[in-house]
């Protein structure tokens, strides 16, 4: 009864493990038939296919160089593009320009942004340069007036040379002058004492100075030797009308001196620079004429 058993349950067994083999084989050849399917479908068998994505991956990998290729290249255009537009613009740019104020250009802008940059660069360069002022030349008006001191010192200088001409010619008796060096307006004068006073043998040296309007205005005569004279003073300042408020242009210095001479013959002790010699002129006479002569030997001998 077991050995039946046992013999029934091997059949089953056999039958299982076929059941399995069969199923198996099922499963392989559903695949082999889908790689079929896909083999037809794509007409490349399995191992092709696999050499097929290698070579695209190999593809891939050759077309991105050379889009890298392609993108540094453009670049690089781009750039030199760039620099020669920026070159053309620095040398388009005025002298006075720095090159670092032109803008670049942009790869969109080209090279009329550049020459537009340029453009607008020199336009603000003439705007903004300085403009030199210029000093509106002096009205009449305002200029200063020149004086005629040219004119009045030639026309004095003309008198002065005439009056020396003469007086060198024709001095007037015991009298002389004379320029002291090369300035004509400074002169030199000797006046020799009256005999018919108590200053007789006296020499007195005088300074005389023309002034630059002159004749319009009197010389400036001072004695510079001493003299006791009621008219004269210590500082040789001569108490004479035509020196003063009777000076007249047709007065000469040959006719001061004169003049000069007659008042040291007579005095005039009622216009005087020293008064107590004056009273003593009028009133001791003798007194006056005494020291006169004592001064004339001590100061002009």
């Amino acid at each position: 009864m077991s050995d039946t058993e046992t013999t029934n349950n091997s059949p089953t067994t056999t039958t299982s493990a076929a059941e399995t083999t069969t199923a198996a084989t099922t499963t392989a050849s559903s695949s082999n038939n889908a790689d079929t399917a896909v083999a037809s479908t794509t007409g490349i068998s399995p191992v092709v296919q696999g050499t097929t994505s290698s070579s695209e991956d190999s593809a891939s990998d050759v077309n991105g160089a050379q889009q890298i290729e392609t993108v540094s290249s453009e670049g690089n255009q781009n750039d030199s593009t760039e620099q020669s537009t920026i070159n053309s613009g620095v040398a388009a740019a005025p002298t006075d320009t720095p090159a670092s104020s032109v803008p670049s250009a942009s790869p969109a802008g080209g090279t009329d942004t550049a020459n537009n940059a340029v453009n607008s660069t020199a336009s603000e360069s003439q705007t903004t340069a300085p403009v030199p002022m210029q000093t509106p030349a002096p009205s009449a008006a305002s200029r200063p007036k020149k004086k005629k001191t040219g004119m009045n010192m030639s026309s004095s200088a003309t008198r002065v040379q005439k009056e020396l001409a003469e007086i060198s010619l024709d001095p007037p008796s015991n009298c002389s002058a004379g320029p002291k060096g090369d300035n004509l307006y400074e002169w030199i004068s000797t006046i020799m004492g009256p005999s018919d006073s108590p200053y007789a043998g006296g020499v007195f040296f005088l300074d005389i100075h023309f002034p630059q309007d002159y004749p319009f205005k009197p010389p400036k005569i001072v004695f510079r030797t001493r003299i006791y004279h009621c008219n004269i003073n210590s500082q040789g300042q001569i108490c004479l009308d035509i020196l003063k408020d009777n000076w007249s242009p047709a007065l000469t210095i040959s006719k001061v001196l004169l003049s000069i001479c007659s008042l040291l013959t007579d005095a005039n002790p009622h216009d005087p620079l020293v008064s107590s010699i004056a009273h003593q002129y009028m009133n001791n006479r003798e007194e006056h004429d005494r020291i006169a002569r004592e001064w004339t030997k001590r100061y002009a001998c």
